[in-house]
Protein backbone atom coordinates (compact mmCIF):
# COMPACT_ATOMS: atom_id res chain seq x y z
CA UNK A 1 0.00 0.00 0.00
CA UNK A 2 1.31 3.44 -0.88
CA UNK A 3 2.24 5.68 2.05
CA UNK A 4 -0.74 7.82 2.99
CA UNK A 5 -0.09 9.27 6.45
CA UNK A 6 2.56 9.64 9.13
CA UNK A 7 1.70 9.74 12.82
CA UNK A 8 2.68 12.92 14.69
CA UNK A 9 5.35 10.89 16.54
CA UNK A 10 7.06 8.98 13.75
CA UNK A 11 10.73 7.96 13.92
CA UNK A 12 13.11 7.19 11.10
CA UNK A 13 15.15 3.99 11.47
CA UNK A 14 18.15 3.74 9.13
CA UNK A 15 19.63 0.25 9.10
CA UNK A 16 23.33 -0.48 8.58
CA UNK A 17 24.41 2.49 6.49
CA UNK A 18 27.93 2.00 7.72
CA UNK A 19 31.24 1.95 5.89
CA UNK A 20 31.62 -1.84 5.71
CA UNK A 21 28.08 -2.50 4.47
CA UNK A 22 27.87 0.36 1.96
CA UNK A 23 31.14 -0.85 0.40
CA UNK A 24 29.59 -4.19 -0.57
CA UNK A 25 28.24 -4.77 -4.10
CA UNK A 26 24.51 -4.01 -4.11
CA UNK A 27 21.60 -4.26 -6.55
CA UNK A 28 21.17 -0.48 -6.53
CA UNK A 29 23.99 2.03 -5.98
CA UNK A 30 24.66 2.36 -2.25
CA UNK A 31 25.56 6.03 -2.76
CA UNK A 32 22.00 6.69 -3.99
CA UNK A 33 20.53 4.86 -1.00
CA UNK A 34 22.73 6.86 1.38
CA UNK A 35 21.74 10.15 -0.30
CA UNK A 36 18.03 9.37 -0.02
CA UNK A 37 18.36 8.19 3.58
CA UNK A 38 20.25 11.40 4.40
CA UNK A 39 17.41 13.40 2.83
CA UNK A 40 14.94 11.55 5.06
CA UNK A 41 17.11 12.07 8.14
CA UNK A 42 17.43 15.80 7.46
CA UNK A 43 13.65 16.09 7.03
CA UNK A 44 12.95 14.19 10.26
CA UNK A 45 15.51 16.25 12.19
CA UNK A 46 14.00 19.48 10.83
CA UNK A 47 10.62 18.42 12.24
CA UNK A 48 12.13 17.45 15.61
CA UNK A 49 11.36 13.78 15.03
CA UNK A 50 13.65 10.96 16.18
CA UNK A 51 16.31 9.58 13.85
CA UNK A 52 17.71 6.15 14.72
CA UNK A 53 21.00 5.10 13.12
CA UNK A 54 21.55 1.37 13.40
CA UNK A 55 24.89 -0.36 12.91
CA UNK A 56 25.93 -3.97 13.15
CA UNK A 57 29.20 -4.92 14.81
CA UNK A 58 29.07 -8.70 14.68
CA UNK A 59 26.97 -11.77 14.18
CA UNK A 60 24.44 -13.23 16.54
CA UNK A 61 25.41 -16.39 18.35
CA UNK A 62 23.91 -19.56 16.99
CA UNK A 63 24.53 -21.94 14.15
CA UNK A 64 27.96 -21.84 12.65
CA UNK A 65 27.58 -23.67 9.34
CA UNK A 66 27.38 -20.43 7.34
CA UNK A 67 30.10 -19.21 5.03
CA UNK A 68 33.38 -18.59 6.79
CA UNK A 69 34.63 -15.04 6.84
CA UNK A 70 38.28 -14.55 6.22
CA UNK A 71 40.37 -11.91 7.94
CA UNK A 72 39.39 -9.06 10.21
CA UNK A 73 37.14 -6.25 9.00
CA UNK A 74 38.69 -2.81 8.62
CA UNK A 75 38.85 -0.77 11.82
CA UNK A 76 36.16 1.61 10.51
CA UNK A 77 33.88 -1.16 9.14
CA UNK A 78 31.08 -0.39 11.64
CA UNK A 79 31.38 3.42 11.44
CA UNK A 80 28.19 5.09 10.25
CA UNK A 81 28.79 6.79 6.90
CA UNK A 82 29.49 10.52 7.35
CA UNK A 83 26.48 11.56 5.23
CA UNK A 84 24.20 10.12 7.93
CA UNK A 85 25.81 11.79 10.93
CA UNK A 86 25.03 11.07 13.64
CA UNK A 87 23.66 14.49 14.43
CA UNK A 88 23.06 15.76 17.94
CA UNK A 89 20.01 14.02 19.38
CA UNK A 90 20.13 11.00 17.06
CA UNK A 91 19.76 7.58 18.62
CA UNK A 92 22.57 5.18 17.71
CA UNK A 93 21.79 1.49 18.10
CA UNK A 94 24.47 -1.16 17.89
CA UNK A 95 23.22 -4.64 17.11
CA UNK A 96 24.65 -8.13 16.84
CA UNK A 97 21.92 -9.67 14.69
CA UNK A 98 19.85 -8.89 11.61
CA UNK A 99 17.08 -6.80 13.16
CA UNK A 100 17.47 -3.64 15.24
CA UNK A 101 15.06 -4.56 18.05
CA UNK A 102 16.21 -7.87 19.51
CA UNK A 103 19.02 -7.50 22.03
CA UNK A 104 18.98 -3.68 21.94
CA UNK A 105 17.13 -0.90 23.74
CA UNK A 106 15.48 0.39 20.54
CA UNK A 107 11.90 -0.30 21.65
CA UNK A 108 12.53 1.42 24.99
CA UNK A 109 14.12 4.43 23.25
CA UNK A 110 11.14 4.78 20.91
CA UNK A 111 8.48 4.31 23.60
CA UNK A 112 10.14 6.90 25.86
CA UNK A 113 9.72 9.37 23.01
CA UNK A 114 6.08 8.45 22.38
CA UNK A 115 6.80 7.02 18.94
CA UNK A 116 3.86 5.20 17.32
CA UNK A 117 5.17 4.82 13.76
CA UNK A 118 8.50 4.07 12.13
CA UNK A 119 9.86 4.69 8.65
CA UNK A 120 12.55 2.14 7.81
CA UNK A 121 15.38 2.41 5.25
CA UNK A 122 18.86 0.98 4.77
CA UNK A 123 20.85 -2.05 3.62
CA UNK A 124 20.10 -4.93 3.17
CA UNK A 125 16.44 -4.93 2.22
CA UNK A 126 15.84 -8.65 2.79
CA UNK A 127 17.97 -8.90 5.93
CA UNK A 128 18.35 -5.95 8.31
CA UNK A 129 15.58 -3.78 6.88
CA UNK A 130 13.01 -6.57 6.66
CA UNK A 131 13.91 -8.00 10.07
CA UNK A 132 13.61 -4.56 11.67
CA UNK A 133 10.30 -3.86 9.91
CA UNK A 134 8.87 -7.23 10.95
CA UNK A 135 9.87 -6.64 14.55
CA UNK A 136 8.48 -3.09 14.52
CA UNK A 137 5.19 -4.52 13.25
CA UNK A 138 5.23 -7.17 16.00
CA UNK A 139 5.89 -4.45 18.59
CA UNK A 140 2.75 -2.63 17.43
CA UNK A 141 4.31 0.27 15.53
CA UNK A 142 2.79 1.52 12.31
CA UNK A 143 5.39 0.72 9.65
CA UNK A 144 6.30 2.61 6.49
CA UNK A 145 9.16 1.56 4.25
CA UNK A 146 11.15 3.99 2.12
CA UNK A 147 11.63 1.68 -0.84
CA UNK A 148 14.03 3.92 -2.79
CA UNK A 149 16.21 4.42 0.30
CA UNK A 150 17.12 0.74 0.56
CA UNK A 151 18.88 -1.92 -1.42
CA UNK A 152 20.14 -5.46 -1.12
CA UNK A 153 23.11 -7.45 -2.28
CA UNK A 154 20.65 -9.50 -4.33
CA UNK A 155 18.12 -7.82 -6.64
CA UNK A 156 15.63 -10.69 -6.46
CA UNK A 157 15.71 -10.67 -2.66
CA UNK A 158 15.15 -6.89 -2.66
CA UNK A 159 12.20 -7.20 -5.06
CA UNK A 160 10.66 -10.04 -3.02
CA UNK A 161 10.73 -7.97 0.16
CA UNK A 162 9.37 -4.83 -1.53
CA UNK A 163 6.63 -6.59 -3.52
CA UNK A 164 5.56 -9.45 -1.25
CA UNK A 165 6.58 -8.79 2.34
CA UNK A 166 6.43 -5.03 2.93
CA UNK A 167 2.81 -4.54 1.79
CA UNK A 168 1.81 -7.01 4.53
CA UNK A 169 3.73 -5.07 7.19
CA UNK A 170 2.61 -1.55 6.40
CA UNK A 171 2.82 1.15 3.78
CA UNK A 172 5.57 1.84 1.28
CA UNK A 173 6.68 5.06 -0.33
CA UNK A 174 9.54 6.89 -1.95
CA UNK A 175 11.75 9.39 -0.16
CA UNK A 176 9.93 12.27 -1.85
CA UNK A 177 6.50 10.90 -0.89
CA UNK A 178 7.54 10.46 2.74
CA UNK A 179 9.14 13.91 2.96
CA UNK A 180 5.93 15.37 1.52
CA UNK A 181 3.89 13.57 4.22
CA UNK A 182 6.10 15.18 6.87
CA UNK A 183 4.72 18.52 5.66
Amino acid sequence: MTATVLDPRTALIVVDLQKGITALPTAHPAADVVARAATLADAFRAKGLPVVLVRVTGGAPGRTEGPARSGQPAADWADIVPEMGPAEGDIVVTKQQWGAFYGTDLDLQLRRRGVTQVVVAGIATSIGVESTARSAHEHGYHVTLATDAMTDMNGEAHDNSVRRIFPRLGETGTTDEIVKLLG
